[in-house]
């Protein structure tokens, strides 16, 4: 069952959004050659935990990290741990702040010094996706309306998108009813309703869609060995338009 929210509701998810996109947005700023996946995830945990919130991730499932943070071609669920990064590598973090019993999910796709013009271009596709997506997240429309929306950029841009793994409802729960895949047809599925949090993650291989698990149980990589990036946020469906939860501060 797809939960509306109420407006008490809304404001923690928008407390939770702002805390989970500032510990993401501090990850971003420490990227950088010779910092460890580990030492990444140590400073997300202390940031969520500063704003008296706690990792969504931690425990979720049996996952061993506050953050998942993955590595050039592993799409999602990387565990940190000592690797460390290097120049020229795609790192993506996706990060989960919960505030008092309410989840804000948000993910982006950072680049290390000096990419290949090609890699780069993949992030740019991959955020600008996200944005065609959103414009069809309103009142009245069809959650596969945002789908198509992103399906038809990525490969407009001679990439491919992720099929196994999607965007999902979140609130109370990480992973909440409905469904938001990034592929699809429009018109189909759930009608958006003024109330509904969703998050809308395009995962976005520079090869081909299909994917592998590793044997840790957690990380995904591109079958093809090729690039990936991932963008996402949480999203609240208002009469007024989508409004953006994991919005980091600008001070």
């Amino acid at each position: 069952m797809i939960q509306i929210k109420s407006k008490r509701e809304i404001e923690l998810m928008r407390c939770a959004g702002r805390i989970a996109a500032n510990a993401l947005a501090a990850a971003g700023r420490a990227v950088a050659p010779g910092i460890t996946t580990g030492e990444l995830n140590d400073l997300i945990k202390r940031a969520i935990e500063k704003d008296g919130a706690y990792p969504s991730f931690l425990g979720y499932a049996g996952f061993p990290g506050a953050a998942c943070i993955s590595i050039n071609d592993e799409v999602i669920h990387g565990i940190p741990g000592p690797r460390k990064i290097c120049e020229g590598d795609l790192v993506k973090i996706d990060v989960g702040a919960t505030y008092q019993g309410y989840i804000g999910d948000c993910a982006n796709t950072f680049a290390v010094g000096k990419v290949s013009d090609e890699a780069q271009r993949l992030i740019d596709v991959t955020r600008q996706c996200f944005y065609e997506g959103i414009k069809y997240a309103r009142v009245g429309n069809r959650v596969s309306d945002i789908s198509h929306a992103i399906q038809t950029c990525v490969e407009a841009n001679g990439f491919s998108v992720v099929r196994k793994y999607i965007g999902h409802g979140v609130g109370a729960q990480l992973h909440e009813e409905p469904e938001v895949p990034n592929f699809g047809k429009p018109g189909c599925g759930p009608r958006l309703v003024s109330g509904m949090t969703i998050a809308i993650e395009p995962m976005v291989n520079q090869g081909v869609y299909t994917v592998k698990e590793l044997s840790d149980g957690w990380t995904v990589k591109t079958r093809d060995g090729k690039l990936s990036a991932h963008y996402e946020n949480s999203v609240l469906i208002t009469e007024d338009g989508p409004e953006i939860l994991t919005l980091a501060d600008t001070m």
